[in-house]
């Protein structure tokens, strides 16, 4: 099989240099090497941001209007080579091609809201605050705005943040992941195809070493990441120190508590598809699930059962689940699978003995299953990020609402049960940022904002929705007086704004 090179793309064009290091990506289901990386050096970043710093300029004065025509015409251009771009992300990812539709048909939604920018960006006025004195705010741009992404959403992360920040009026540098580039690399181009000036927006692939540049470089005035929470903590404490807004999204470890009252059915439904899809690589993915007694033994059963019709293999084979992204890393969940049997965790499901329909040097393991956790076990502690869900036992509403709100981490959670006060009580009191009812992934739509509490997040403001209007701007208050009028000439025309 031939390997592609995949470079950076800078003002609407490939790069034409030669990197001195480069990175391998690998098909998850065949653990082929695919393509060569070319990784950033620091001079590299500085050529990248300094490209997006001229274009930055001109765009900031680009009307509404024409903002929102480009925005419109690549929302366009997204829903018709969405097939293409999930195609991308199975081919370097791994997961089902199902699921990496739905993850650019999610990204969507992000680009539709920012289609709205006019509205968005609307100040408020007072009239005569004082005598022939009116008051009114504004938003601009920021400028240049760094986007540094993972590799469990290759394209719906990129637009969670790119969309609003161009339609805002700035200028992008995205930093996927190494992992799998090639689907920033097809948004781009679809930038540039959509009519966004060159140098608008920008791909710079790259490892710590581009991203230190990325937090250090004076022209970057912004920085939003998605990943785990120690780089999380790292990008947020480097980037504000060195004079920039950081929004810096952590890991998580997501609870669905089950009270006695719920469909087990329908949890058990849930269990499955939170816990597996995607092989359990969603900083959204339920990983603990906490079973109020007495409907544990009932609740594994009907999961045990689930999971026996689950099959695992190539993502282009109609597969429920697929491989995981990288041999190492399906090494690691491997190997808490072993902590797990080891600190007495009982395992119902062993997904390393399972069959699957692919080469059999594929970065497999299967949907896995552990009954009778305990909070101190480190199959409960961390984030395993792969597919193993944790059932633990407790007696009561109070124990469960306990542990949830005893956990460092607070990205999301979900309660089922068929008691409406229960349930809105447990909206109520739990610490976590988002929050479901008989719902077990709650990602927010587009035009609410996403983002956890604690240690899965780092910064005052979350993703998309108004707070990410808000962060990729800077409000300006202006107060006026004109002592006298003026009068333009005549023109019969119809008024447009261009």
């Amino acid at each position: 099989m031939s390997t592609e090179r995949i470079t950076h793309l800078i003002g609407g064009a490939p790069w034409t240099g030669v990197s001195e290091r480069t990175s391998k990506v690998y098909n998850p289901a065949t653990g082929e090497v695919t393509g060569e990386l070319d990784l950033a050096s620091a001079a590299t970043v500085d050529e990248v941001v300094k490209v997006a710093h001229d274009a930055s300029k001109a765009w900031a004065q680009t009307s509404l209007s024409k903002r929102t025509q480009v925005l419109f015409a690549f929302r366009e251009l997204v829903n018709q080579r969405k097939e293409q771009i999930a195609a991308l992300i199975t081919a370097e990812h791994g997961k089902v091609l199902s699921d990496a539709v739905g993850e650019v048909t999610r990204g969507l939604e992000v680009i539709e809201f920012a289609c709205g920018i006019p509205h968005l960006l609307k100040g408020g006025f007072s009239e005569g605050v004082s005598t022939k004195v009116d008051v009114y705010s504004i938003r601009q741009p920021l400028g240049v705005c760094a986007v540094i992404s993972p590799f469990n959403f290759p394209a719906m992360v990129p637009m969670w943040f790119v969309p609003i920040a161009v339609a805002c009026g700035n200028s992008v540098v995205i930093k996927p992941s190494e992992k799998d580039p090639s689907a920033a690399n097809a948004m781009a181009e679809l930038w540039k195809e959509a009519g966004l000036p060159d140098g608008v927006v920008n791909v710079v692939h790259g490892d710590k070493e581009a991203v230190d540049r990325l937090l250090e470089h004076p022209d970057i005035k912004s920085v939003s990441f998605v990943g785990s929470t120690p780089i999380a903590k790292y990008v947020y404490e480097n980037g504000t120190k060195n004079g920039k807004r950081v929004q810096a999204l952590g890991g998580a470890k997501n609870h669905m508590v089950v009270l006695p009252d719920a469909d087990l059915d329908l949890a058990a439904d849930a269990a499955v598809n939170a816990g597996f899809g995607s092989a359990g690589e969603r900083c959204m993915a339920i990983s603990a699930l906490v079973a109020v007694e007495p409907i544990a033994d009932e609740l594994v059963g009907k999961i045990k059962e689930r999971m026996a019709t689950l099959k695992t293999g190539d993502g282009t084979r109609g597969c429920d689940m697929g491989p995981l992204v990288t041999g190492p890393h399906r090494d690691k969940v491997t190997g808490y699978v072993a902590a797990g049997v080891e600190s007495g965790a009982e395992l119902v499901v062993d997904g390393r003995d399972g069959e699957f329909d692919g080469a059999a040097d594929g970065f497999w393991l299967g949907p896995t299953l552990f009954d009778k956790v305990t909070p101190e076990m480190s199959i409960y502690t961390d984030e395993i990020f792969g597919p193993v869900l944790s059932v633990v036992r407790l007696p009561s509403y109070d124990a469960a609402l306990d542990l949830v709100n005893s956990n460092p981490y607070g990205n999301g959670t979900a309660i089922f049960t068929n008691d409406g006060g229960a349930a809105r009580r447990f909206q109520n009191e739990v610490e976590v940022g988002m929050v479901g009812i008989n719902v077990p992934i709650p990602v927010p739509m587009a035009y609410y904002s996403f983002g956890g509490w604690k240690n899965s997040l780092f910064g005052d403001t979350h993703a998309h929705g108004m707070e990410g209007v808000h962060f990729f701007t800077r409000g300006k208050v202006v107060t006026s007086r004109w002592l006298d009028p003026s009068h333009g000439g005549l023109n019969l025309g119809f008024p447009t704004h261009d």
